[in-house]
């Protein structure tokens, strides 16, 4: 008789999860998880975040791309 009332709390819980208005406080899920806060996220638009580390891969392979380019002429 007990399956009764745990599927009516996970229904519960469930419609609670799929109707919530979303309110996540972000700031305190980053103190959670120990994130720090980035100085840039908060720049007009730009994607600064995703090209340092592209243009780092980029320096790392050139040497690579030359290689195996030349390899196959």
């Amino acid at each position: 008789m007990g399956r009764g009332r745990a599927k009516a709390k996970q229904q519960k819980v469930a419609r609670k999860l799929k109707y919530s208005s979303g309110g996540t406080d972000l700031d305190r899920l980053r103190s959670e998880l120990g994130v720090a806060g980035d100085a840039r996220s908060g720049s007009s638009g730009s994607n600064d975040l995703y090209e340092e580390p592209h243009d780092d891969l980029v320096d790392r392979y050139a040497d690579l791309a030359d290689k195996y380019s030349d390899s196959d002429r």
